[in-house]
């Protein structure tokens, strides 16, 4: 049996120990685009005699296990001295106070130096660390010569550890296979299901993005996870990332794999669970200090994980927790861990796309052939993506570290002010807003602050640092949330190219900041998708499909398909007013009056549960004022969306819709409504918002959707540099405002008619939407439609209903 991993996976996974402590600067790892910069830099600068990114691999048999160990050493010098094998760290770190190497970093070299070594059949061979300060470019070595007796012993023992697990993953790996052979469908097929099913295992057999557009109750839960794991059964894939952007649609994917399991799979799968959902301690603070379980983690963890793989194969939050509690280990990270042993992985997004949370484990390598991506709810991530390829500064921030570090930390204290000033300079340029200031004098600045705040990280951490209890720890924790902040933002800074759009202004308190806006994320989500085989993107709400795929990393060569409704659409009634609008220059009293007319209208001619869709909060209060105002509130429960609304809140609102009379409590509140059984409930919400996407209520729990406006987002300084943009290409409106209002308008409107059961209306009040630049952008299902006015709507809704009836 093959196994293959690479030398840093094996040598960090093996070899780890102690503590885990977030109080480490970044320094001990690469650093970011910048430290890419000057490794290659230094590679070009070494010499003929030196060869950079050296690919090597050696295969350590035992136990009918053949372990094959690869990776590419950064350089390797061959002259009249010798052969030495060279290590580069790119660090923010103090390089001049390192006594040695880091054991890990070392322990890596070592093993690239063996199979060098052995290769060449020589007695000894040299080492080199080379550690360079990212922000001084300042070089330090540390050098060793290591003979072949101590070499052989040292990856022959670092292998042998990790045998045990290559066998337990390679047994497993054909027990899954085996019954992922003779693994049915687990439902009769939906009218064109099959087909979906077999395009998706053609985009990944072909090694291409599918960008589906997939109606709800096509089933595409099943019809994407089903084709992937087929592909897994026959080698096409080792993993699959179920990546979403709501807990919602993660339980979905837990539910279709039990459901697979009741038909004979076998399979692991965890759920990853953010860090703050899923600490032991209510701080979340990483540090063998504050937190038992960080303290000794990685001596305990891997103990654990073999328990773990041996005893279950679920791995939800509620598992995770009982065994670290066990073992006192950290919930988060060795879920993490335990990833790496499991086929199906559910998480956000952020676990494959973000900087600052992606999974670099899996994602360092050129290529990922052994991954599968299945992108649910995909529209969500065009702004998820904008927000995680983006940073910003306040200025404010800077004066407050300032303030704080003055006595404690002076060196720190001095590069706020530095920073602090340059802002004040971009501040002074900036009347109301500046696109492209010239933040570079800033960024060096604030290159020279992180390696500060760096270098007291470090030292903090070391046993021999007399001062460290000077420091209070509130200070500490400030410093630490702030270095991150400073991380990602430099992390960005490497990004920006002709998709960002740099900016400064100031926030709605006044505060001045600096934002590296990343307009278009198409290349920054490619660039992660070249790290799996194939990407299968899907949504109910994936139209314009020109659009989605543009922005979300899309080739010519891609796929693209629309699956066809399993709904009768006989059982919708869509309805266009040609008399309303919300445009800004239509807003008035009059107008939210007829739109309130038209709200009463509707929901008086058939009795049930309506939802209505507002372009705002300030938009929803006008027209709930005139509804009230023309007495239309009596005989009708109304419920109001508020901002900020709690679980529990959401939670109530919903019940109403459901019939469920279960008391639910919050603050010192009871709730539990009586209402008469025949009154329409009437939901006031706002488009784009929670109760417009995500939200399951099937037959008569919501019968209309009443959706006010286009969606266009509201007219902002980013929607605008978006819009200048994509002006360039002559889709400027229709990108920063047409086509993510249409989504919201999809997504409201989709709230009804959830299963082949249900019956019910949608009515759209704007009469741009009659126009053909809207028209043209319809899902296929809306072909046929109404127009109405206000005064035939009442006549038109009672036509629908009455058919229905019949």
């Amino acid at each position: 049996m093959q196994k293959r991993i690479s030398v840093r996976n094996l040598i960090e996974f093996i070899l780890r120990s102690g503590d885990i402590d977030n109080r480490i600067g970044a320094g001990s790892e690469d650093a970011m685009a910048e430290g890419q910069r000057l490794h290659k830099q230094i590679q070009k600068r070494a010499g003929s005699d030196y060869r950079s990114e050296v690919p090597l691999a050696y295969t350590y048999s035992e136990d009918d296990i053949d372990l094959t160990v690869e990776g590419r050493a950064d350089g390797i010098i061959e002259n009249e001295s010798g052969i030495t094998v060279d290590e580069i760290k790119c660090t923010y770190g103090d390089i001049m106070h390192y006594k040695e190497a880091k054991p890990l970093h070392l322990a890596q070299a070592k093993f690239y130096a063996y199979i060098l070594l052995s290769e060449r059949n020589i007695p000894s061979i040299k080492v080199r660390l080379t550690y360079v300060n990212i922000e001084t470019e300042e070089i330090r070595y540390f050098n060793y010569t290591f003979l072949s007796e101590e070499l052989l012993k040292f990856t022959s023992d670092v292998c042998h550890e990790y045998i045990k697990w290559a066998k337990f993953s390679l047994e497993w790996i054909n027990k899954r296979n085996d019954t992922i052979k003779g693994l049915p469908f687990p439902f009769p097929y939906r009218d064109g299901q099959d087909t979906l099913v077999k395009q998706v295992y053609h985009s990944i057999l072909k090694e291409r993005k599918l960008f589906l557009e997939a109606p709800t109750g096509v089933g595409k839960t099943i019809a994407t996870m089903y084709p992937a794991i087929q592909a897994m059964g026959v080698g096409l894939s080792q993993k699959i990332f179920y990546l979403t952007a709501k807990t919602i649609t993660r339980t979905v994917a837990q539910n279709t794999v039990e459901i697979l399991r009741s038909k004979g799979l076998t399979i692991k799968e965890i759920v990853l669970t953010a860090k703050e959902k899923i600490c032991f301690i209510e701080s979340t603070e990483c540090n063998p200090v504050s937190c038992p379980y960080a303290k000794g983690h990685f001596d305990r963890v891997n103990e654990c994980l073999f328990a773990m793989l041996n005893e279950c194969d679920d791995y939800n939050k509620e598992t995770i927790l009982k065994y670290a509690e066990k073992y006192k280990v950290c919930p988060f990270e060795m879920s993490l861990d335990l990833s790496m042993f499991s086929d199906i992985i559910i998480g956000d997004y952020n676990y494959a796309f973000d900087p600052r949370a992606k999974l670099k484990r899996y994602f360092e390598a050129e290529t990922g052939d052994e991954y599968i991506f299945l992108i649910d709810e995909a529209h969500n991530l065009i702004d998820r993506a904008r927000e995680m390829y983006s940073a910003s500064l306040v200025k404010e921030d800077f004066l407050k570290i300032k303030n704080l570090t003055k006595d404690h930390l002076p060196k720190i204290s001095k590069q706020c002010e530095t920073c602090n000033k340059k802002l004040l300079t971009l501040m002074r340029e900036c009347d109301d807003y500046t696109l492209e200031p010239a933040i570079s004098p800033f960024t060096e600045s604030l290159m020279r602050l992180y390696s500060a705040i760096d270098k007291f990280l470090q030292d903090e951490r070391s046993i021999l640092n007399k001062d460290k209890e000077k420091v209070p720890k509130e200070i500490k924790d400030e410093v630490l949330n702030f270095y991150f902040e400073i991380g990602h933002f430099l992390e960005i800074y490497e990004l920006v190219n002709e998709d960002y759009t740099v900016y400064a202004t100031f926030n709605e308190y006044g505060d001045f900041y600096v934002k590296l806006y990343c307009v278009n994320p198409r290349d920054n989500l490619m660039e992660c998708m070249a790290k799996a085989r194939s990407s299968i993107l899907f949504s109910a709400t994936l139209l314009p499909i020109t659009y989605h795929k543009n922005l979300l990393g899309g080739e010519k060569e891609d796929y693209e398909v629309y699956a066809k409704s399993p709904f009768d659409p006989e059982k919708r009634g869509l309805f266009i007013a040609r008399d309303v609008t919300s445009k800004y220059t239509r807003r008035n009293d009059s107008e939210y009056q007829k739109i309130a007319r038209y709200i009463n209208k509707i929901v008086s001619e058939h009795a049930g549960n309506y939802m209505a869709f507002f372009p705002s909060y300030s938009f929803m209060s006008e027209v709930y004022a005139a509804f009230e105002d023309l007495g239309f509130s009596e005989g009708k429960e109304i419920l109001i969306q508020e901002s900020n609304m709690s679980e529990d809140e959401k939670q109530l609102f919903l019940q109403r819709f459901t019939g469920s009379t279960e008391e639910v409590s919050f603050s010192d509140i009871n709730f539990n409504i009586e209402i008469e059984e025949s009154d329409p409930l009437l939901g006031f919400c706002v488009i784009g918002g929670i109760f417009s996407e995500g939200i399951d209520l099937t037959r008569d729990s919501l019968i209309g959707a009443i959706i006010v406006g286009t969606g266009f987002p509201l007219v902002c300084l980013e929607r605008e540099i978006m819009k200048d943009k994509f002006d360039e290409d002559g889709q400027g409106f229709d990108y920063a405002y047409r086509y993510p209002g249409l989504n919201k308008v999809l997504q409201a409107a989709g709230r009804v008619i959830r299963t082949v059961n249900d019956v019910g209306v949608v009515y759209l009040l704007d009469e741009r939407f009659l126009q053909s630049n809207y028209k043209n952008l319809f899902p296929r299902e809306w072909s046929n439609f109404t127009p109405v006015t206000l005064n035939t709507v009442e006549k038109e809704t009672k036509a629908f209903w009455n058919s229905k009836s019949d």
